[in-house]
């Protein structure tokens, strides 16, 4: 199948990207070590896959059956009868306000990110794509929409309305208003962000009525950085922070 060799091909140039790509972000205030070791294992799983795929007769195939989303105790499943539609990696801001008081927590206010396919490499080599969000939080985007040194297609953004509402826009594989309906704190070890910042919750939200193409819930999971502090100390006004993630997309 086309996706399953632009997988393959993908893998093959992550692990020989050239250094004109975005700089990795190592911040002293955060977990240096722990930045690297991130991304350290990224490029292992990813070196030990293409290997695999070179030892192959043919390319591998994309079968979404087989892909298998991360989870937590006490995340319920997708509905019943709800079938697997697109998995992307979402890169950008977690975004936040403070009101000027010290002592106060900070708001949250939305979140902006772009969103790449991982859908087929989620079938085929999971592994591999849990551990994207966790090397994509310590590099930026560029101009180009690059995500790190990984060769990875834009599928679409996600953003929030002026009334709030998550939205997530993929295309022609539809739209997706949502509403959140369960949320729970990222597992203890989860990546943090590019100055330590921890990982936000795993979410599933579900669809409002204006969704396109039997779209119907999408699952945040895999979370790296996108945290607040704890307070408003030295904080005054909209704030971001860097996060990424894996998001699920099913539909009926």
């Amino acid at each position: 199948m086309r996706f399953s060799i632009f997988v393959a091909s993908s893998l093959v140039a992550a692990a020989s990207a050239a250094p004109t790509w975005p700089d990795f972000q190592v911040n002293e205030l955060g977990d240096p070590l722990g930045a690297l070791n991130a991304v350290s294992q990224y490029f292992n799983l990813v070196a030990a896959k293409v290997s695999t795929v070179k030892a192959l007769s043919g390319p591998p195939r994309c079968d979404l059956s087989k892909a298998v989303m991360p989870t937590l105790p006490g995340m319920p499943p997708p509905a019943s009868g709800s079938k697997l539609r697109h998995v992307a990696v979402g890169r950008g801001t977690q975004n936040y306000t403070c009101d000027g008081s010290a002592d106060s927590k900070p708001k949250a206010v939305g979140a902006v990110a772009t969103l790449f396919n991982v859908t087929c490499m989620a079938a085929m080599y999971p592994d591999v794509t849990t551990k994207v969000p966790g090397m994509a939080v310590h590099f930026n985007l560029d101009a180009a929409n690059r995500l790190g040194p990984a060769m990875l297609p834009v599928s679409g953004h996600h953003y929030f309305t002026a009334a709030g509402v998550p939205f997530f826009d993929l295309g022609s594989e539809g739209q997706l208003p949502g509403a959140k309906n369960t949320s729970l704190s990222a597992p203890p070890g989860a990546a943090v962000g590019q100055k330590g910042e921890a990982a936000v919750a795993w979410l599933r939200l579900l669809a409002t009525k204006d969704a396109t193409n039997g779209l119907s819930e999408v699952f945040r999971v895999s979370t790296a950085g996108g945290s607040p502090p704890e307070t408003c100390k030295d904080l005054d006004g909209p704030f971001q922070v860097e996060y990424s993630a894996e998001y699920w997309f099913w539909s009926k």
